[in-house]
């Protein structure tokens, strides 16, 4: 599998400085944007999960039918319903799209957001049961005849879909989380090992971490690597940091962290980008991280700041590290996302044809 460079969408307009707008599910701006990225030359968006908004696997749909070629990174939260029932659906969608389809599988980072929807279970057993949701969901997928299931949170007798991915031999599956526990369940089930944007020793550890849960499965080597960014990005660098100063002052105006005792997340990924924001305003060679400290980090808020060469020359850095894949969320959504496209991922992926052609030469 080749390098993918993925943006984000959502089910209308808004962002931290952007003020939401248009009716809750917006379909001329979710055609509108998914077209704009495709033409960018975006490989896939992904489309998120919460429990206050609006169903994602339809927003998936809805992009598939009005675009020819851009794919969908769909986040899907384990827990609320069967995973043989989960199963049809994703393969469903994975037919309808011919194969355009990755599941980004989401434990749970927020408390809050679970017991909207009724978990109560403690964050560590989610990891339990999303170990054996996978199992499950990947043998429904795989399995030509009934197969019967029977462990501490589902049993199923009988269990066979006649829907099967497109993909041989299954939707590729990425995973997010920074806990021991996460990293347990993604050796042995993830294909992509989705991180923040952390400085590259965070990274670097990381991955460290994850190849090593992997190697009691045999998976070292299968399981690659996506880091997710917001991007600042202008034809000079001192317009790029003027432009990141007005967002930090946007932030900071509607940040509720620290008003009426709100508590800042207590996900260990959001822990450690405050972390690293404590070492620093601006780290390596341009991770600026003055958004994560005023927010709270409570999704990826770190953001590589500068010209497209620069920005392109950073994330090279973290393509030296180990990543191959690169998500970045823009500020100013549909513009930002073109912007990455057109002006920054042609970059990224000379530099990548550089180093493989240099890697060649070498042998």
């Amino acid at each position: 599998m080749s390098s993918e460079f993925i943006g984000h969408i959502s089910n209308r307009e808004g962002s931290d400085i952007v003020p939401s707008k248009g009716p809750v599910i917006d379909k001329g701006y979710i055609v509108d944007h998914a077209r704009a990225a495709e033409q960018a030359g975006i490989d896939r968006l992904l489309i998120g999960a919460f429990s206050t908004w609006p169903d994602n696997n339809q927003i998936a749909a809805h992009v598939f039918s009005r675009t020819a070629r851009i794919g969908a990174l769909l986040a899907h939260r384990p827990g609320f319903i069967a995973p043989t029932l989960a199963a049809r659906q994703l393969a469903t969608l994975d037919q309808f799209s011919e194969g355009r389809l990755w599941i980004h599988v989401i434990t749970g980072g927020s408390d809050a957001d679970q017991q909207r929807d009724g978990d109560f279970l403690e964050r560590d057993r989610r990891y339990d049961r999303t170990d054996e949701y996978l199992d499950v969901l990947k043998k429904t997928w795989a399995s030509s005849e009934p197969f019967d299931h029977a462990g501490e949170f589902y049993r199923v007798k009988g269990a066979i879909s006649q829907v099967k991915p497109f993909q041989p031999p299954r939707i590729p599956i990425s995973f997010g989380g920074s806990s021991d526990a996460a990293f347990r369940v993604a050796g042995k089930h993830a294909d992509i090992y989705a991180l923040w944007g952390e400085p590259l020793d965070g990274v670097r550890e990381t991955i460290g971490k994850v190849r090593a849960a992997a190697r009691p499965y045999d998976r070292v080597d299968d399981i690659r690597f996506t880091i997710a960014f917001r991007i600042v990005v202008a034809e000079t660098e001192d317009r790029a940091w003027e432009m990141a100063d007005a967002i930090l002052q946007k932030v900071k105006a509607t940040a509720r962290v620290g008003g009426n005792g709100e508590k800042p997340p207590s996900n260990i990924g959001s822990v450690r980008l405050r972390e690293a924001a404590s070492r620093g305003k601006v780290l390596d060679k341009r991770l600026w991280t003055e958004v994560a400290a005023a927010s709270g980090a409570g999704g990826n808020s770190t953001a590589l700041v500068g010209t497209p060469e620069q920005v392109a020359e950073a994330i090279l850095d973290y393509y030296d590290a180990g990543v191959s894949n690169f998500l970045m969320r823009g500020f100013y959504p549909t513009d930002d996302t073109v912007a990455y496209g057109r002006d920054v991922a042609p970059l990224v992926k000379a530099g990548i044809a550089e180093r493989k052609a240099r890697s060649v030469a070498a042998e």
